[in-house]
């Protein structure tokens, strides 16, 4: 079985916008309760909550005066958040990742539907009261549809990511020629066959946007807090960073996709330096992970190579 995430831009009406917002508005409530509830728990007890523990408390919540409003949102909705909560806990004691936090209004809002999303002439159609989105679908959507995230950036977009399941089987690596590539600060990428020795530069387009950003910054930060005028420049400061972000996402993928077009083996390996410029770091850390995304349809392998591997034995390898 092979998954693939297709993200497509959605454009709800007004009163879709309201119940979206509601519903992102539940299921924050309940991850931050539910999270919570877990700590007490964990305080009182040294045991945490489990995904069915959590779950319990739901009916007896929608039932509340105070929380009557839980009943309105999808339940499944909410059962997913408890998933992913759970899931969360796992990966810290697991140490893949850091504990899990409480959620905020303000910034990106995201919710899951595990089941039951449909497309509907060119459109998403999502379970419960909100019905039929108008989408951007730009690409085929493959597969039986699993989980659909949908999702509302800091600048205002929404965005729908949607997982599906195809029935093909993995794909067998074909064999070739094995690249190395070096990540650093003078080239972003220096990438050899131990012949032939290519550079490629980091992309300049990124400090005029970078400088931009720095600069709504710091007339954000002038703006008192709390005030209207500062709540409104958040969004153009979001839509800017997003512009950087989008210009550092293109760079990657093309770069990514232009190496696998004709790679077949790939060691990427880099030094953590001190100096190390944030720009950079971002750029290095980014790439990494992007030729994975395209192993399926380009039947390479990608290596990742410790800090400290000494080049000359993946040469002679």
């Amino acid at each position: 079985m092979l998954h693939k995430v297709v993200q497509v831009r959605l454009y709800p009406s007004l009163e879709q916008q309201t119940q979206l917002a509601q519903t992102f508005g539940c299921a924050r409530w309940w991850w931050n309760y539910a999270l919570n509830k877990s700590i007490e728990t964990y305080k009182e007890t040294g045991k945490g909550l489990g995904r069915a523990a959590l779950n319990a408390f739901l009916p007896a919540l929608k039932k509340a005066e105070e929380t009557v409003w839980l009943a309105d949102c999808y339940s499944q909705v909410l059962q997913a958040t408890t998933l992913n909560l759970t899931t969360a806990y796992k990966n810290f004691f697991e140490k893949r990742a850091g504990f899990p936090k409480f959620k905020s209004k303000h910034g990106k809002q995201s919710i899951q539907y595990p089941q039951n999303v449909k497309i509907v002439d060119g459109n998403v159609k999502l379970p419960g009261n909100i019905g039929i989105v108008k989408a951007k679908i730009h690409r085929t959507i493959e597969g039986k549809i699993k989980t659909v995230t949908v999702s509302k950036t800091p600048s205002g977009k929404y965005l729908a990511s949607i997982l599906t399941e195809l029935d093909d089987e993995n794909p067998v690596i074909s064999e070739g020629k094995i690249y190395g590539i070096d990540l650093g600060l003078k080239h972003f990428a220096v990438v050899t066959d131990g012949e032939k020795v290519s550079k490629y530069d980091n992309p300049k387009h990124l400090a005029k946007h970078e400088k931009n950003l720095k600069r709504k910054q710091k007339k954000l930060a002038r703006k008192q807090k709390g005030s209207n005028s500062r709540n409104r420049y958040r969004k153009v400061v979001a839509k800017v960073y997003e512009r950087v972000s989008n210009s550092r996402l293109d760079f990657l993928h093309k770069l990514s996709a232009l190496l696998l077009l004709r790679k077949n083996k790939i060691f990427v390996g880099w030094v953590e330096r001190s100096e190390t410029q944030q720009n950079q770091r971002l750029l290095v850390l980014g790439f990494v992970p992007q030729p994975n995304l395209r192993l399926n349809s380009s039947k390479s392998l990608k290596i990742r190579v410790d800090d400290f591997y000494p080049t000359r034995v993946i040469k002679e390898r």
